[in-house]
């Protein structure tokens, strides 16, 4: 019996593929330093497990379709303290922020349709947009140009009537590029000209360094009815198996059709809502901490690989990622090499080849992607553990 076309022609995950080679190498003795997932190892806050032994129930029943009210009351408080106001109404809670993504090009597009996707871009937009056969287009962005937007007239060339949206992360994964204002109100422009929706994935909105700001796209006025955000718990909280997103909007038809899709999943685990719920509640002081960290760990692992030779890297400004030029012809090739025939004292690192977050072919085999998501200790190790690897690679 045959597969359909569609599941064959998903990709693997470039973060997730190469698992099978570090649990070689873990069963062989060694220690791997994960640097190849968004998995941070700060500690989720208790506030989450307390609000959950707090429920008090004795029948776990589903939850709304819509999501339980404390958490969509907890999440409009959280945009109102930036002075964005969404109603109850606006927003639907969903099974991470993958869920709302798939859910919002459901919602926009036909199958054939396409998404302008500034690349790099996260590679599970790959999979969010190919399981309902919806195209990604290639905005492509550039190292030297700090993987920012390229220009207006560029992106409008891109356009065709078979476009529905922008689909972008700000900050970005995995570039940990931050959008200037300037760039937001570009998108914006060519969303009402053109007559699309934007999808701002914004799950890693408060990790911003250097002073700056990750600003949302939604305090940007007149783009009300073009604009989805895309919420999660994962990265902010460090909450990744909750598995708690959501989709907001200010287009009541929007979500009126969206609650559909809600429904014809049930509802979202009515535990972990109640948890996520006490997360959203947390002070700034938390975000201000951990982002405080990420910015540490961000110098540690740039300085390193400033004395790298042949290394080439753009200081980023956001998320806790960096997209790394390696002195090597196919990165993937060289990280499963280190895992399975390099170490230091028995230790080693996993990466996450950067081609597979490039739609364009050819793009990124000598890229990969770094996730500083371990402690400043680990952070360093790794490092050092990466310059002796491509020292001796590339002495073969």
């Amino acid at each position: 019996m045959k597969l359909s076309d569609r599941i064959q022609a998903m990709q693997a995950s470039p973060v997730r593929k190469l698992v099978p080679y570090a649990t070689k190498a873990k069963k062989a003795g060694k220690k791997v330093y994960h640097l190849n997932i968004g998995q941070p190892d700060i500690q989720t806050p208790s506030v989450f497990m307390e609000a959950i032994n707090a429920y008090d129930t004795e029948v776990i029943k589903y939850s709304f379709s819509q999501g339980e009210p404390i958490l969509i009351d907890a999440i409009c408080d959280y945009f109102r303290r930036d002075d964005i106001h969404f109603e109850p109404e606006d927003i639907l809670i969903t099974n991470g922020g993958s869920e709302a993504i798939t859910f919002a090009a459901i919602a926009i597009c036909n199958p054939g349709d396409e998404l302008l996707v500034p690349e790099p871009f996260y590679t599970n937009y790959n999979g969010f947009t190919g399981e309902v056969n919806v195209n990604i287009v290639p905005i492509t962005t550039k190292a030297e140009d700090g993987f920012h937007l390229p220009s207006e007239k560029e992106i409008e060339a891109l356009i065709t009537p078979k476009t529905k949206g922008i689909l972008f992360s700000n900050p970005g994964n995995p570039t940990g590029t931050i959008l200037r204002s300037d760039e937001m109100e570009m998108i914006a422009r060519i969303a009402i000209k053109h007559h699309l929706f934007i999808i701002s994935d914004e799950v890693y909105r408060g990790m911003a360094f250097d002073g700056l700001e990750a600003q949302s796209m939604a305090s940007i006025k007149g783009i009300e009815d073009h604009l989805i955000i895309t919420e999660s718990v994962s990265k902010r909280y460090s909450a990744c198996g909750a598995r708690i997103g959501a989709i907001c909007s200010h287009n009541k038809d929007l979500m009126k059709n969206i609650l559909k899709l809600g429904q014809a999943r049930l509802c979202v685990a009515t535990l972990e809502q109640i948890g996520a719920a006490a997360l959203y509640r947390l002070p700034d002081s938390y975000t201000k901490e951990i982002r405080d960290e990420y910015q540490a760990r961000r110098d540690i692992v740039f300085d390193a690989l400033q004395q790298i030779p042949g290394v080439l890297v753009q200081k980023p400004t956001g998320a806790f990622y960096m997209v790394v030029k390696l002195p090597v012809d196919d990165a993937e090739k060289f990280i499963i090499w280190m895992l399975e025939h390099f170490d230091v004292n028995g230790e080693t690192i996993m990466l996450s080849p950067a081609e597979g977050f490039y739609a364009t072919k050819g793009l990124g085999k000598d890229e990969a992607r770094i996730a500083y998501v371990l402690n400043k200790d680990d952070m360093q190790k790794a490092m050092k553990i990466l310059q002796a690897g491509l020292l001796a690679y590339n002495n073969q």
